[in-house]
């Protein structure tokens, strides 16, 4: 998966690729001449007393070294370019993908993951990119031919290299092996520490009035405990590592030393050639610790790489279909006949058997015990699930047949939790249409009943709003977000529980404002309060997924035992109090 990611995304810039390879050959190239150079000044110029060679040799020397920065920082420039570029490449496609998700896929993720996949892991890879342009060019040509150098200059006493190198490799191997699995488990607990995180900080209200500071500080600190558990276990292994490269590299640098010291006394090799050796031998070693220093980040960046391509591959289940087909016909009118919905791999059906149909102008509540799937079947209007059964029409057009985006263009969605974004009240209305004018946004707030407390805010349209809508109450945020759905003047409305933080006197004003409003637009609406839904031209009434009463409120009463049951429990609570 980590390859795959590099070559789809960094290979995107093959010219600074291109660049950094030939950049970081040259560069290379320099630091292996440089040793020779130097042995050559001692073993000639210093030997022979020749100033001159000395003087011109350091020369090359010093214009090297000044070729070998230059390649090096560009190389870095380029290497930089491409992996940031990649990085920003993968976070837009993660972001595209997880936008395609219906709301079955973005459960099966949950959002703290998808978040931490498309920050934190996304981060990893792209380290990883930059460190590989320089190193993957870099430590090969730099170990292989310190290697083929050292051999050259000082060919009885290589053998040492030939014992040195392969001890090394096989320790770095036995412990990068250890880590990955300590990788993988550091993801995976990044994902819990910030699920917990979001919970606390979004819940922050409900911690505190439960007085659950202390159970929350706990168990964020467990979630802490483990992630830093799983870090040390991996900090171990890779402090283990550093000290052992120097070990085998110093008892390297010894045994080149002694056994060197021989072989000048016996004229078998020379002094300058035995400080090019100790040179390549650093070189050598050097290459090896930077591929070291590689594959210990590969781990983790596979992993992270691991993740994000189950992102990338994961298929929404709600597809556009090859051939989209125009909205034809009244987009007003849904016609449902026998819907049914499952999820994959469930012995029982959340919904089955729902047929009935909207007409403009018209209001279709919808009521039912908790979990009758009251929310499941707003969630398919609009097709952010898609039908397992049965078929729901727009027009005279199946909805797996249109377009998703055209077709959603046709709904003003305020769902049971309403959230507004970042930004200002205006900002948040233009999400319902974007080229609304103040005028319009006023006009939809004071249907909304909003347009009152919106004033009285110092700052009117543009005032700030946080994330989520926290700076407002639960009611104002319902009214902020049924004034988005108005300003958009969609062919349906669905309201799915949308009315329940409104005391019944607002209630009662925003019902009235909407009739002219939506003259021209059927209406969904989820119902909690059966007092506010009695005038709806037709009530479906759900059990157990099934619909057990279909028709306007006084039939219901005489004809639905589970409606009149409901309706008797809320007029007698009503009355009691």
């Amino acid at each position: 998966m980590l390859t795959r990611l590099l070559r789809t995304y960094v290979l995107r810039y093959r010219g600074a690729v291109a660049a950094v390879v030939c950049l970081q050959l040259v560069a290379t190239a320099a630091m292996l001449y440089l040793p020779t150079l130097n042995a050559d000044i001692i073993d000639i110029g210093v030997a022979n007393g020749d100033t001159g060679y000395i003087l011109s040799t350091g020369g090359w020397m010093l214009l090297v070294s000044f070729a070998q920065i230059i390649c090096s920082v560009a190389a870095m420039y380029f290497g930089a370019q491409a992996a940031l570029g990649g990085g920003r490449d993968i976070r837009h496609d993660l972001l595209h993908r997880v936008n395609d998700f219906s709301t079955r896929e973005v459960g099966e993720f949950g959002a703290p993951s998808l978040i931490t996949r498309t920050t934190n892991d996304v981060q990893q890879v792209q380290l990883l990119a930059v460190m590989a342009m320089s190193i993957l060019v870099t430590a090969p040509i730099m170990g292989i031919g310190g290697i083929v150098m050292g051999v050259r200059v000082a060919a009885p006493i290589s053998w040492v290299l030939v014992i040195a190198v392969p001890i090394l490799g096989l320790v770095m191997g036995l412990i990068i092996s250890r880590m990955i699995p300590g990788f993988r488990a550091m993801q995976t607990r990044i994902d819990h520490v910030n699920r917990i995180m979001r919970e606390q900080v979004t819940g922050i209200r409900v911690v505190r009035a439960f007085v659950r500071e202390r159970h929350e500080a706990e168990r964020f600190g467990k979630a802490n405990d483990d992630l830093a558990e799983s870090s040390l276990r991996v900090g171990r292994m890779m402090a283990l590592m550093f000290p052992a490269v120097m070990l085998i590299t110093n008892l390297t640098l010894v045994a080149v030393l002694w056994f060197g010291s021989h072989a000048v006394d016996d004229g078998s090799v020379e002094i300058g050639a035995l400080t090019a050796m100790i040179s390549y031998v650093m070189q050598i070693m050097m290459s090896v610790m930077m591929a070291s220093f590689l594959a210990m980040m590969a781990p983790r960046a596979g992993v992270c790489a691991d993740r994000i391509c189950e992102v990338l591959d994961t298929e929404t289940t709600v597809t556009a279909p090859a051939n989209p087909q125009p909205i034809v016909g009244d987009p007003a009118v849904l016609t449902l006949d026998d819907v049914e919905f499952r999820y994959p791999g469930a012995d029982e059906p959340v919904l089955s058997g729902i047929s009935f149909e909207t007409a403009p102008g018209t209001t279709t509540a919808i009521v039912g015990s908790t979990g009758s799937g009251k929310t499941t079947l707003i969630n398919l209007l609009p097709r952010m699930l898609d039908v397992t059964g049965g078929s729901i029409k727009i027009g005279d057009i199946d909805l797996r047949d249109a377009d998703p985006d055209l077709l959603r263009q046709h709904y003003g969605l305020v769902p049971q939790r309403p959230y507004l974004f970042s930004g200002t009240i205006a900002s948040n209305l233009r999400h319902g249409d974007p080229d609304a004018t103040e005028e319009q946004m006023w006009e939809a707030l004071t249907i909304a009943q909003a347009a009152d407390f919106v004033r009285a805010m110092p700052d009117g349209l543009q005032t700030p709003i946080a994330q989520g809508g926290t700076t407002v109450s639960g009611g104002q945020r319902q009214r902020l977000a049924i004034a988005r759905a108005l300003i958009r003047k969609p062919s349906v409305y669905l309201f799915d529980d949308s009315f329940s933080a409104l005391d019944l006197t607002t209630d009662s004003r925003l019902r009235e404002a909407l009739v002219p409003a939506t003259r021209d637009a059927a209406m969904v609406v989820v119902a909690q309060r059966i007092s506010t839904i009695t005038s709806a031209d037709q009530i479906v009434v759900l059990d157990r997924g099934t619909v057990v009463g279909l028709g306007t409120h006084s039939d219901l009463l005489e004809s639905c035992p589970t409606y009149a049951e409901i309706a008797e429990s809320q007029l007698s609570i009503g009355a009691g109090a």
